[in-house]
């Protein structure tokens, strides 16, 4: 006979782990935002003070620059490029395999590794500048990772290289929900493969393309492990190139870091996500 109490036996492991590592630590941002606590010690309540340091704080405006670009740049890029590798190793031609592999690779791979692999490529005694060099491309190394806006522009080239794989596989299990009598039939009244790409492929999987924009916005709002390691941690030069999820670790880090300033800053974080997916999600009700 089983007892009332059994269902929830087996949710309490999950409710237990769900509020100790992601409502608690959530709550706790909330507070510690309206405090200056410390590492060693609670802190105290000062209001807003730590919201009116983020209005005149130059490093955080810098950061959202970056962090704006790094959307505003990977958002197309990993919205539309995976969907057309997907059509094309959705197609059975031969070895495709083989390119199904290749593409899905760098997604498999670990960030930071990845990351110290392009660092020493771009070096300016890296493979790039050597190649480039040797051709007579260029008379001295470029400096990829020491010139503010190559820095983050290589950034993003590998955080959409690394990317596209993994969005690739989203729209496979989306276009497998596209009817082909639909392409049959566009085919036969003449649409060429762009018109049936735009006029068949494209709604079939719109639902597919808002999750990834808003994933794609999400993540470049987020982004970390690249910007960090191909700085060296330093954030570019000045500390230019850093991030916002980067310049909450700097302020956090240590005995002596802010942890309320970074908590602020991490609900600032949180509101500026927020905007790109109502964003998106408004586009699409427009769209339907």
């Amino acid at each position: 006979m089983s007892r009332w109490f059994t269902p929830w036996l087996l949710v309490l492991p999950a409710a237990v782990w769900l509020v100790a590592f992601n409502v608690w630590p959530a709550v706790n941002t909330v507070v510690l935002a309206f405090t200056n606590a410390k590492p060693l010690g609670g802190g105290h309540f000062t209001g807003l003070a730590n919201f009116e340091r983020v209005l005149n704080d130059d490093q955080l405006a810098d950061a959202l620059i970056n962090s704006i670009v790094y959307m505003v740049v990977c958002l197309p890029l990993l919205t539309m490029v995976p969907l057309l590798l997907a059509i094309l190793v959705e197609k059975r031609l031969p070895g495709i395999t083989f390119f199904r592999t290749a593409f899905y690779t760098p997604v498999v791979a670990s960030a930071v590794v990845v990351a110290l692999i392009w660092g020493w490529v771009l070096d300016d005694r890296g493979l790039v500048n050597g190649f480039a060099q040797w051709l007579g491309v260029v008379a001295a190394p470029v400096p990829f990772l020491t010139d503010r806006w190559l820095l983050l522009f290589s950034a993003i080239t590998l955080t959409v290289w690394k990317g596209l794989g993994y969005y690739m596989i989203i729209y496979l299990s989306a276009l497998g929900n596209v009817r082909r009598e639909l392409h049959e039939a566009a085919a036969v009244d003449g649409a060429g493969a762009a018109r049936r790409f735009w006029s068949v492929t494209v709604p079939g999987v719109r639902n597919t393309m808002l999750l990834v924009s808003v994933l794609v916005s999400v993540s470049a709002l987020r982004v970390f492990s690249e910007l960090y390691v191909l700085s060296n941690g330093t954030g570019g030069p000045g500390g230019r190139d850093m991030s916002v999820v980067m310049l909450i670790q700097m302020y956090s880090r240590g005995f002596t870091g802010h942890l309320g300033y970074a908590s602020a800053l991490s609900l600032v974080l949180l509101v500026i996500t927020i905007g790109p997916m109502l964003l998106l999600l408004r586009l699409d009700r427009k769209a339907s």
